[in-house]
């Protein structure tokens, strides 16, 4: 018997745009859209907004997306989150989609509850993970609860289903130029009047060194440092890789370090190339944050710490003499 099917048509990305590019934080939600779709039997669109999208919407087509809806004003060319949410609201009410995904950046977390209130539904946010229910034809959403300490399955009976989806969490698909799908022009009628809000000023996080979730290599400290002092040599053998210094929940609990150091359900997620982890157990909620890296390498002094099942190398002893030998052994290779 064929399996129910989710009411509504399709799944719709609520998608951004930087200039003529699509956001990367857009190509990892059309990874995560273009599962649940095939796996619904649906098709997958996207809207994008802004005064101009054709770039970015031929994008969106190659990175799996069945349909583009070109929603473009020259009131949309800057990001202003009542006229943004009018359009939204217009392409969802018109489209009626099943499924509804955003990403969780901070324009999505601007749009996404808003948009859940004016379309009378609930919202799954800050979702680790989306999955579809073939059977029952539903969103099946992953999202940290209690603190990060344990991880909800949210299943909603409304139409449509909206998620907010964390960055970070889904790979974009590889672009397929060959791939065809249809770009729909969907006019809306905005007016400036709808503006509540100006924006004054434009100010950018200024950070020393490689922002934490965009590191190729990252460099992260656990409880076991004994103390804020250590991440000191964490910082030096994070600037000799040209990478970043990650924490645990429980060093940045302790006030070691800020919070924006923290990587797990509860702080950020990275997905690095090589993440180095110093005196860090690998508690279920850490490596949530961690668990796209392509390599892992542990040092800890227990040997049944968790954090040795998921590294590709470990190191079992005292991290300080591991952490000096391998600080120096880089140096050297560095000044060859």
């Amino acid at each position: 018997m064929e399996a129910p099917m989710a009411e509504g048509n399709g799944v719709l990305v609520i998608g951004e745009s930087q200039g003529d590019e699509l956001a990367l934080a857009t190509q990892e939600i059309l990874a995560a859209g273009r599962k649940v779709a095939d796996d619904l039997g649906q098709e997958l669109a996207i809207g994008l907004f802004g005064s101009s999208v054709e770039a970015p919407a031929q994008a969106a087509i190659s990175q799996g997306a069945d349909r583009v809806y070109s929603v473009t004003s020259p009131l949309l060319a800057d990001f202003q989150v009542e006229l943004y949410l009018a359009a939204a609201e217009t392409l969802c009410k018109e489209v009626s989609p099943a499924i509804v995904l955003i990403a969780r950046t901070n324009q999505g977390r601007e749009v996404a509850p808003r948009l859940a209130f004016r379309l009378g539904v609930g919202l799954a946010q800050d979702c680790l993970e989306v999955s579809a229910d073939p059977g029952a034809g539903k969103l099946l959403a992953n999202r940290p609860v209690y603190g990060g300490n344990a991880v909800a399955v949210i299943s909603c009976n409304q139409t449509p289903q909206v998620a907010a989806i964390r960055p970070k969490v889904y790979v974009p698909l590889e672009a397929d130029a060959s791939r065809q799908g249809d770009v729909v022009s969907f006019p809306v009628d905005l007016d400036a009047s709808m503006v509540r809000s100006r924006v004054l000023e434009v100010v950018k996080e200024e950070a020393e060194g490689i922002k934490l979730e965009d590191a190729s290599i990252v460099v992260s400290g656990g409880r076991g440092l004994g103390g804020p002092e250590p991440f000191s040599q964490l910082e030096e053998l994070a600037k000799l890789l040209g990478g970043a210094v990650g924490a645990s929940r429980a060093a940045v609990d302790s006030g070691w370090v800020p919070a924006s150091y923290q990587v797990g359900l509860t702080g950020k997620t990275i997905t690095p190339d090589l993440y180095i982890t110093i005196a860090i157990s690998g508690a279920s909620q850490h490596m949530a944050g961690c668990s796209g890296s392509k390599a892992i390498v542990a040092i800890n002094k227990d040997a049944e710490a968790n954090i040795f099942k998921e590294a590709r190398y470990g190191v079992v002893g005292d991290w300080e003499k591991v952490l000096a030998a391998m600080t120096e052994t880089v140096r050297e290779l560095v000044q060859e």
